[in-house]
């Protein structure tokens, strides 16, 4: 993506000067050590709606206007009760593609929506679950315990079964293409894409952005998490893993690869930027790098593309 949008995508951006914060480099985020945000720095955070405990210092997230789409937050019916669904879309006849976007350790922040606005304003039906809600909203939160707390309540059971509650939705709806459905997701949300692409038939493809693939090393088992590389065998549908040469995260590529290989995985890649850290596509991070992150915005439509869920052109009404 960049920072001087397209025409498809109207955007502005958002300019912010706060002290610095430090960089997030690992998926579980930042100990409470690590960050001491100012009260003009929060107040800058809890003001633009982006997740306080990573915002960066002159951070100019990009920021993509609702004209011509119809946006809404609706309820998603789920096991227990029900969630949010950010839900952003052409304001125009359908049927259109749809994409389930899969936030990161944060959950709906003004960043995971504005990824929505863009990708509708491409010709696709967006929405973003609110995976997080039964515990808590972590967004405005900078206590890593807390943050963790409400991360840790949502089981890979669980986020599976909103997933699958999101796509029954969308199968629902009449202004979506119910056969062009592809899902994506960062951080947090990338491992889900795996996990998902390993569940769910109905899933055209998923693009996981430097989300989990194995267990860190030296890890004490837990029989109830799913790690992606243990069920690529499973995959129901093709998967592109973006990831940064400098996450730690990526030092299981090599083994997914192998594993996706051996599997016959053949239509799923890993592409690997040499100089990216973990959060590259995250313009509100210090961790943001344009030029990989536009690179691989272009390379997530492709796949979608490739994969039987390309955007549907349209044209905003007036």
């Amino acid at each position: 993506m960049s920072r001087r949008a397209p025409p498809a995508i109207l955007a502005r951006k958002l300019e912010h000067k706060a002290h610095p914060l430090p960089i997030l480099n690992r998926p579980e985020g930042l100990g409470p050590e690590d960050l001491r945000l100012s009260r003009r720095a929060l107040g800058a955070v809890v003001f633009g709606g982006y997740a306080a405990a990573a915002l960066a210092t002159h951070a100019a997230p990009i920021v993509t206007d609702a004209g011509g789409l119809a946006v809404e937050t609706t309820q998603l019916p789920v096991e227990g009760g029900a969630i949010r669904l950010y839900v952003a879309r052409p304001d125009a006849p359908g049927p259109f593609p749809a994409v389930i976007v899969v936030n990161e350790i944060f959950g709906l922040h003004a960043y995971i929506l504005d990824v929505c606005r863009r990708l509708a304003k491409l010709g696709y039906v967006a929405v973003a679950p609110g995976f997080f809600d039964r515990a808590g909203d972590p967004a405005p939160l900078t206590d890593f315990t807390a943050i963790r707390k409400i991360v840790a309540a949502a089981s890979d059971a669980q986020v599976m079964g909103d997933v699958g509650a999101a796509l029954a939705w969308l199968k629902a709806e009449p202004f979506v293409a119910a056969d062009r459905i592809a899902i994506t997701g960062f951080c947090w949300g990338g491992r889900v894409v795996w996990n998902a692409c390993e569940t769910y038939r109905d899933l055209r493809a998923g693009v996981a952005w430097y989300g989990q693939m194995a267990p860190a090393e030296g890890a004490s088992p837990d029989p109830s998490r799913q790690w992606p590389i243990d069920h690529v065998a499973d995959l129901r549908c093709p998967v592109l893993g973006l990831y940064g040469g400098q996450d730690p995260l990526t030092k299981a590529a090599p083994a997914m690869r192998a594993a996706l290989a051996a599997a016959g995985a053949t239509t799923s890649q890993i592409v690997v930027y040499p100089d990216a850290g973990h959060g590259f596509h995250a313009d509100y991070r210090e961790s943001y790098n344009e030029a990989d992150a536009r690179d691989a915005w272009s390379r997530m439509l492709a796949f979608f593309a490739a994969h039987g869920a390309a955007p549907r052109a349209w044209r905003a009404p007036g």
